[in-house]
């Protein structure tokens, strides 16, 4: 379940859990309609807010939701999921942008995608969902060529980018496939008004998803040599976090100018929890839920993260009551470890393991679902890319974090 909107389940208040859980098992159970029971692979955070965009722009009718059957990733419970145009759209959009994710796979040879023969089965399976898309699409009006056109055009972008390419014109592609995803939620809703507004938010949640997703994995790509934007361009960390920040304020004021029936989750999704992606992927996320972030390490220690200070200042760690920037030791002045440190020797951390190619991937996801690890768990290993993620149902009664208030 890949994407860059993970909400930590404790923030989502006032049955909005509910309502989330509802468009991701419809945009599940959509994909299992129309394409069959191997399309639910490509079941991801991010596309289902195509589907709470839809409905957040209608009123609310009986016939948005049923009761779907029991599910072992919901611990054998039934539930009511969203159904309609717009679960059925965020499973075209799926399918077409989980094929480019194949296709960027195999450019990699990343993992048993480097034999030609797992590499043409998948490049079978990519073109067989592309296909599959452009029917959905085609009946809810919405054409798919431009996400294909977008794929295709990434590749030579990426093969003519250098130092000094703007990185703005690397995310292009990406900006203009999800502009145009966004923007037809507002006709499937029969809200004309909405188009333009939804298409910039669509924009600047393209970039950031590309520009996150590079952040996440530089250290990955510098260690396989596998090609990253921000290393290719030259753009520092700095200036990646710039426009990141941008580009969460301009989705904010963009959701200003559309009209909705009941935009709560989307406030949530795209006000809030974008902002929370962005410090998880440059490290200045302060929830213990998530697994991410914790005490800074090594030469950037006391500047709220591998990519310097975030935008709510310093981590809680940057000065302990032992007068050094990690109470648990580490460059204090009594030397290498501090009181109670590590001893020498022992300060640099583990290597992280890498990312898994894609067929490991699907037979990690597989095992996480038969034991149930995607719903219940407190913490598992993301199945491709290995980072630390919390079950979707976990249940948390504590308040160390909460949904921030704001007037946006």
């Amino acid at each position: 379940m890949f994407g860059i909107v993970r909400p930590c389940t404790h923030r989502l208040t006032d049955g909005l859990k509910t309502e989330w859980m509802a468009h991701l098992c419809g945009l599940c159970l959509a994909l299992r309609a129309d394409h069959g029971q191997f399309a639910r692979v490509v079941t991801n955070y991010d596309g289902l807010i195509v589907s709470v965009l839809t409905e957040a722009q209608t009123e609310r009718t009986p016939a948005s939701r049923r009761t779907a059957g029991p599910c072992p990733l919901r611990a054998m419970r039934t539930a009511p999921v969203a159904r309609g145009e717009g679960a059925r759209l965020a499973a075209a959009v799926s399918l077409v942008l989980a094929s480019a994710k194949i296709r960027d796979h195999v450019a990699d040879r990343d993992g048993v995608l480097a034999r030609r023969p797992v590499a043409a089965s998948a490049l079978r399976v990519a073109a067989g969902w592309d296909r599959a898309g452009a029917r959905t699409g085609a009946e809810l009006g919405f054409d798919t060529a431009v996400l294909l056109d977008a794929v295709e055009r990434q590749s030579g972008i990426e093969a003519l980018a250098g130092p000094g390419t703007p990185l703005l014109t690397v995310t292009e592609p990406t900006e203009t496939a999800t502009a145009a995803a966004f923007a037809h939620t507002a006709v499937l809703a029969g809200r004309p008004e909405n188009i333009a507004p939804l298409a910039e938010a669509g924009k600047l949640f393209g970039r950031l998803a590309h520009l996150l997703d590079a952040v996440e994995d530089r250290e990955a790509d510098a260690a396989s040599g596998a090609w990253n934007p921000l290393a290719a361009t030259g753009t520092s960390p700095a200036e990646a976090r710039r426009l990141a920040d941008d580009a969460v304020h301009g989705v904010r004021l963009a959701l200003r100018d559309a009209r909705f029936a009941d935009d709560k989750l989307v406030h949530v999704l795209l006000a809030h929890e974008l902002q929370n992606s962005v410090n998880r992927a440059f490290g200045t996320t302060t929830c213990a839920h998530q697994g991410y972030g914790g005490p800074p390490q090594g030469p950037h220690q006391g500047q709220g993260g591998p990519y310097g200070q975030g935008p709510y200042g310093q981590g809680p760690y940057d000065q302990g009551p032992y007068g050094s920037d990690n109470p648990y030791g580490g460059g204090g002045p009594s030397g290498p470890g501090g009181p109670g440190g590590m001893p020498p020797g022992f300060h640099q951390e583990p290597q992280k393991p890498g990312r898994r190619g894609f067929w490991a991937g699907c037979a990690a996801f597989v095992g996480l679902c038969c034991t149930c690890k995607l719903c219940c768990a407190e913490e598992y290993e993301g199945p491709w890319s290995r980072k630390k993620r919390e079950g979707c149902c976990h249940k948390c009664d504590c308040d160390c974090c909460e949904c921030c208030s704001c007037d946006c």
